[in-house]
């Protein structure tokens, strides 16, 4: 681990760690000051820090600051997850400790064990850059990834009752109509209005219930800088109980090709187009094959999660416009989660995929 996997001093989130070290001293554990925490690098939600916890590295993470959206954020439903379903994959790191008093630092937070690896973000590293057998591996392990924590069964792993599987797909689309509205920037109502209306025409039933990630991606994953495997698979506080083919769509979301408008390519969130990398036909095929799944309807769930990747690019548009962030790369967002809704317009219309 390197400098670079941490941001600044100057530029971190300050914790109380005063407070932290107090209320972990009076359950048995003892918070180090030296070395100081130190805010990891990447990602535009919630906050997390190497700490030292008993002698040991573990990772705090806490949602960011600011107002949230309603039920996103979820520590307890996180730490739930993570405390059981660690039995199940071993690529699934526990969280140790919950702390529900949002007095402590401002917000519920968890304790999970740290799993040092590599994280892959927008590019590919030098050392890996250039070898399309290397980028056809990264996307077949994160396909095959997927469909691992799909093939979980919940109630063997005390998950039974997570979520509400039931009409999973109706809400989705509700949910993320509403939010969409309230953060549209202005003159883009119609492009809201009329996506949601094609998603009310083309709804699916529920599939199965399956364990679901809901924010599945590369960066989520980290690698052993050996084999590129998952050592671990991170970032689960919207995981869920669902149709498992909206949690694929949620992957390729993100996952840009080469001719894709500007705004896929400003997110930034995968190195996609690398060559050997597979396209996204080719990923649905590969998950296909892996799961037996009927991917036949896909158009639909392809639709639905592109509609929330908009609507979270905007609101996280919307943090910086409030004030609720100075950070800097939160200012043109919002322009992106247009301009992927617009991509969506044009997936639902048959021009894209």
């Amino acid at each position: 681990m390197s400098d670079a996997d941490f941001r600044p001093a100057g530029q971190a989130v300050e914790q109380d760690w005063a407070a932290l070290a107090a209320w972990l001293a009076a359950r048995g554990h003892v918070l180090a000051r030296d070395p100081a925490p130190r805010q990891f690098a990447g990602g535009l939600a919630n906050l997390n820090y190497l700490i030292t916890l008993d002698g040991a590295p573990a990772v705090l993470r806490r949602p960011p600051l600011g107002e949230l959206p309603a039920g996103s954020h979820d520590m307890a439903r996180e730490h739930r997850i993570l405390s059981r379903l660690a039995d199940a994959l071993d690529f699934v790191p526990r969280s140790l400790i919950l702390g529900e008093d949002a007095a402590v630092i401002g917000a519920r937070f968890q304790i999970l064990e740290y799993r040092p690896g590599r994280v892959i973000r927008a590019s590919l590293p030098a050392d890996l850059a250039g070898d399309p057998a290397i980028a056809r591996r990264l996307s077949e392990t994160l396909i095959d990834t997927l469909a691992a924590i799909h093939a979980v069964d919940p109630d063997a792993v005390g998950l039974g009752d997570l979520g509400r599987p039931q009409g999973f797909l109706g809400r989705a689309m509700a949910g993320w109509a509403k939010r969409g509205l309230a953060v549209a920037e202005p003159g883009t109502e119609a492009l809201h209005a009329d996506l949601a209306a094609w998603l009310r025409r083309h709804e699916r039933p529920d599939g199965p219930a399956a364990l679901l990630h809901n924010d599945f991606k590369l960066d989520n994953v980290i690698l052993d800088p050996a084999t590129l495997r998952p050592v671990a698979v991170v970032d689960w506080d919207q995981g869920t109980r669902g149709d498992a083919l909206f949690d694929l769509a949620t992957l390729l979301s993100y996952w840009t090709e080469a001719d894709d408008p500007p705004a896929q390519h400003e997110m930034a969130q995968m190195p996609a187009t690398a060559p050997g990398f597979l396209n996204r036909a080719e990923a649905v095929a590969h998950y296909a094959a892996a799961t037996g799944r009927d991917v036949s309807d896909f158009l639909f769930y392809r639709v639905l999660a592109m509609h929330k990747l908009g609507v979270i690019f905007l609101q996280l548009g919307a943090r910086h416009r409030s004030g609720a962030t100075a950070d800097a790369r939160y200012a043109k967002l919002g322009a992106i989660g247009t301009g992927i809704l617009e991509f969506a317009a044009d997936v639902a219309a048959g021009r894209r995929f």
